[in-house]
């Protein structure tokens, strides 16, 4: 691996101890899950084969085979892929959640077969500076009509820029050119961020676009666990606002992510 590569490694290696707690009692990343598992199963019928690549430690993949699908995770780090082999083991999975360490600049490589859709939750490839050596592999490890269901990080975060007169170095951060230094539990590695356009450029004319919507485009970012707990009433009205506006122009493209899913038609 490059240095960039095994800082990434390393540093979500030492996420995956706390990386599950972060998420309980967190109403407004318990919401964007379900939003993106609404994704799959809106596009997927059940029995589908999945690979997940940056799987983390497999809360998605776990959740997504309760729904009645079967995953295979991937994920560069060993601590992350340690956390999903045991969720397998706690709760018996094997014959529906399987987990390979693979980076998803190697898809070539992957284990299990060809997949009816391969997804990516919470901005795990904006780790990447191009998108192209990941979706190069694509049309070689999905089946005919096979679907990408990526979760990327826009430049335009609205409630990011709103704190403009707080801290302009988080307002201005995703507008940087050269991508931002991102500091995971205290190592630091670079990230970038995709307009929806770019991202759909990077698939090639073998893609087509059949959905897009943004996530959490007014409501607070997924690093905010307090705003829900602290002003309850305020946040619900933000849900309803972001629930009418996210699929709509220009809304569906920007906000804390967006939900990008194309189709193999060639």
């Amino acid at each position: 691996m490059d240095s960039h590569s095994t800082s990434v490694s390393e540093a979500f290696s030492l996420k995956s101890f706390v990386y599950d707690q972060f998420g309980e009692n967190h109403a407004n990343l318990t919401r964007m899950r379900e939003r993106v598992y609404a994704a799959v199963t809106r596009h997927l019928p059940t029995g589908s084969h999945l690979l997940e690549i940056n799987a983390g430690t497999g809360l998605d993949a776990f959740n997504i085979v309760q729904r009645g699908y079967s995953v295979h995770a991937t994920d560069l780090s060993d601590g992350m892929i340690d956390a999903i082999h045991e969720k397998i083991k706690m709760h018996r999975l094997q014959s529906q959640l399987t987990a390979e360490r693979l980076s998803f600049t190697d898809l070539d490589q992957v284990q299990n077969g060809r997949f009816d859709a391969v997804y990516s939750n919470f901005g795990g490839l904006n780790c990447v500076e191009d998108l192209r050596p990941v979706t190069q592999h694509l049309p070689k490890i999905l089946k005919p009509g096979g679907l990408a269901i990526w979760v990327i990080m826009p430049p335009v975060c609205p409630w990011e820029m709103g704190l403009i007169f707080k801290d302009w170095r988080v307002a201005t951060r995703r507008f940087r050119p050269n991508g931002v230094m991102a500091n995971v539990e205290s190592v630091e590695f670079r990230t970038w961020y995709f307009t929806a356009a770019q991202t759909m450029q990077a698939f090639g004319p073998q893609f087509e676009c059949v959905g897009l919507e943004g996530l959490s485009v007014v409501t607070p970012t997924a690093d905010n666990k307090t705003f829900a707990v602290r002003r309850p009433g305020l946040f619900n009205r933000l849900v309803q606002i972001d629930e009418a506006i996210s699929t709509v122009w220009p809304f569906n493209r920007i906000g804390d992510f967006f939900i990008l899913t194309m189709k193999l038609v060639s």
